[in-house]
C-alpha cells in the first residue's frame, strides 16, 4: 500500500509541475502578444501625430482676396493664383502674325511673349480711337468704357462702368504678380481712382489717353509712375 501511494504522488507531483510549467508558458505567450498589439497600436498613434502629417493644415492658410498659400518644397510657401492669360504653346516664329511683330517692337518684348491673338486684334481695333469724357464707341472712348470692351471680347468678363467701380470689384494684387489681362488704376484727378488700363506685359499697358486716344504706354513713365494706385484681378 504504501508503495502505490508513493507511486501516485510521485505520478500526481510531476502532473501538477507540468501543468504548473504550461500555465506558466501561456502566460509567457499572452502577454507578449498583448504587449506587440499594444505596441503597434503606440506606433499607430506616434504615425498619425507626426509634424509631418500636421504641416498642411499648420501651413494652409487664404490671402485676402482669394490667392491661395500652400506647402510646396523646401518647406517654401508657393502661392497659386488665377490667371487670365492663355498659357503659352509652342512657337514657331515663321507663322507669327504681323500684330504679333507689331506689337513685340512697340512693347519691346519677344515675339513669342504676344501668343493672345484675341487681344492683339482688340487692341488693333481700337487703336488710335480718339479719348472723349463718357465715350463707349469707335468715334471716341473713354478709359473705363475701353477697358470694359477688351475683358468683355477677350475674356468674356463683365466690368461696371467707372475706373472707381473697376477698382472697387476686382481682387487687389501686388504689382509684382501682373500678368497679362490684369487691370491697373491711377489718379490723375482730385478722385480716388480717375483712370485705369489693361497690363500687357513689360510694365507696358494700353488704356484710351486723354491726349492720345487708345495707345500703349509704360508704367514707369514719369508722367504715370507717381500716378499710380495699384493693380487688380477680375476673377470670371
Amino acid at each position: 500500500m504504501h508503495t502505490i501511494l508513493h507511486t501516485l504522488m510521485k505520478k500526481t507531483g510531476i502532473a501538477y509541475l507540468l501543468t504548473l510549467f504550461t500555465m506558466t508558458v501561456s502566460c509567457k505567450a499572452i502577454k507578449n502578444l498583448t504587449a506587440k498589439d499594444n505596441s503597434a497600436t503606440s506606433k499607430t498613434a506616434k504615425k498619425e501625430e507626426t509634424p509631418a502629417d500636421r504641416t498642411f493644415l499648420e501651413s494652409f492658410s487664404v490671402v485676402p482676396g482669394g490667392a491661395r498659400t500652400s506647402v510646396a518644397e523646401n518647406g517654401k510657401a508657393k502661392i497659386y493664383t488665377p490667371t487670365l492669360s492663355k498659357p503659352k504653346t509652342s512657337f514657331n516664329i515663321e507663322t507669327a502674325s504681323s500684330l504679333q511683330f507689331k506689337y513685340a517692337t512697340i512693347m519691346d518684348v519677344p515675339v513669342e511673349d504676344l501668343y493672345n491673338i484675341n487681344l492683339l486684334k482688340e487692341i488693333e481695333y481700337w487703336w488710335g480711337t480718339k479719348y472723349c469724357m463718357g465715350g463707349s464707341t469707335e468715334n471716341c472712348i473713354d478709359c473705363s468704357a475701353f477697358t470694359q470692351n477688351v475683358l468683355a471680347d477677350v475674356y468674356h468678363i463683365n466690368l461696371p462702368r467707372t475706373a472707381q467701380q473697376q477698382f472697387d470689384s476686382c481682387m487687389h494684387i501686388d504689382p509684382t504678380a501682373l500678368q497679362q489681362g490684369d487691370l491697373v488704376f491711377f489718379q490723375t484727378s482730385r478722385r480716388d481712382i480717375s483712370h485705369v488700363g489693361v497690363y500687357m506685359g513689360n510694365n507696358k499697358f494700353v488704356h484710351a489717353s486723354v491726349s492720345n486716344g487708345v495707345i500703349i504706354s509704360d508704367l514707369n513713365e514719369a508722367y504715370w509712375r507717381p500716378k499710380f494706385r495699384g493693380a487688380g484681378r477680375v476673377i470670371k
